[in-house]
């Protein structure tokens, strides 16, 4: 919901860092990479208790994130580079919360299996929706010039890392936030499962 916003506000300073990689030889598949791997070590960092590093580096991931589609604007885009972005965007979205279950298993334990299942009923409904949509043509600028389509919804990015930021900076606080961010995940997956209904009726497949 959030994404759009901050798209319009972040993406020119982007774009600008990543023309400047881009003429240095910094492939957007090296910031992909990188962005997980900081977000692996925040989870780790999370898991043994050091919640400031681990906020940073969340942080940092996300910037990752999204400069690596600038990177490639300024270079050149590929299947692949789209394909290794969603992946582990979805690595990264899994294993910050695991990290806080490991930190505190019989406090968080249940509460972020919750929120995990969430997240991978979420993500199946968003890239089974990518998928038809491509099948049939269609195409989105609502969050830029994307590899895969993209459907807007209620839980996105940005609203994502805000609840990272939470879990962070209030610990105690993981379930009862991981409980309704898991339920706002779940009526993102319904409303988008809703409007793929409207938008692929019921018909032969073309394939």
């Amino acid at each position: 919901m959030m994404d759009g916003t901050a798209r319009k506000l972040i993406q020119p300073g982007l774009d600008r860092v990543g023309r400047w990689l881009a003429s240095r030889g910094v492939s957007a598949d090296h910031v992909t990479l990188f962005a997980c791997l900081l977000g692996l070590a925040a989870a780790g960092l999370i898991a043994s208790g050091y919640l400031g590093a681990a906020l940073v580096l969340i942080l940092v991931s996300r910037i990752c994130d999204g400069l690596d589609g600038s990177v490639a604007r300024a270079s050149r885009k590929t299947d692949f580079g789209g394909y290794l972005d969603i992946t582990l965007d979805f690595a990264f979205y899994g294993v910050i919360p695991l990290g806080f279950v490991i930190l505190d298993p019989a406090a968080n334990g249940l509460a972020g299996a919750a929120l995990i299942f969430s997240f991978y009923v979420n993500g199946a409904s968003f890239l089974a929706y990518a998928v038809v949509a491509e099948k049939r043509g269609l195409s989105t600028t609502a969050r830029g010039v994307k590899s895969i389509y993209f459907t807007t919804g209620l839980a996105e990015a940005s609203e994502t890392i805000f609840v990272f930021v939470l879990f962070c900076l209030w610990p105690a606080w993981f379930a009862p936030v991981a409980w309704v961010f898991a339920a706002i995940c779940l009526y993102t997956a319904l409303s988008r499962i809703i409007q793929a209904r409207a938008e692929f009726p019921n018909e032969p497949s073309q394939s």
